[in-house]
């Protein structure tokens, strides 16, 4: 239960998969008590020690998101409210920044009001996958839509 205590006050007691709060006091037999995720599957776990890589950190995750998940690749959503075309991948985005930096193209939006409120959740969203990843925003105009980048 240390373990569990420490990774949750790392992660701010928010699930890394849906970004609600997690309640620490919760039983763990509740879908919305607290659980422990390692945010990859076996399969990469495996390769990953075969290339002597590091694996990613434990997450925090309520214990329904980390069911949900199983023994697949997460998925981070796109929030339902957002007008957006062409979204990217959230966790390989994310861990394509830290491992190489440089620019990712995230969305394109019709209006620079869209464009703006998606760009400023990236970046809060970014910051809780990747915390070590100074991740920054930027709007461009792109073929008569607006396209919000990330980049390090």
């Amino acid at each position: 239960m240390a373990q569990l205590e420490e990774v949750g006050e790392r992660d701010g007691w928010r699930c890394w998969l849906c970004d609600d709060p997690v309640d620490p006091d919760m039983s763990s037999n509740d879908p919305r008590g607290a659980s422990v995720d390692t945010r990859i599957t076996k399969a990469k776990a495996k390769k990953l020690k075969k290339e002597r890589a590091l694996a990613p950190p434990e997450r925090l995750a309520h214990v329904g998101c980390n069911t949900g998940k199983g023994a697949v690749d997460a998925v981070v959503k796109w929030p339902a409210h957002f007008i957006l075309v062409d979204p990217a991948p959230i966790i390989a985005t994310a861990e394509r920044l830290k491992r190489k930096g440089g620019r990712e193209a995230m969305a394109r939006c019709p209006t620079q009001a869209d464009a703006e409120a998606v760009a400023s959740w990236l970046v809060d969203r970014m910051s809780r996958l990747e915390p070590d990843v100074d991740v920054k925003s930027r709007v461009d105009k792109a073929g008569g839509q607006l396209l919000v980048s990330l980049f390090v």
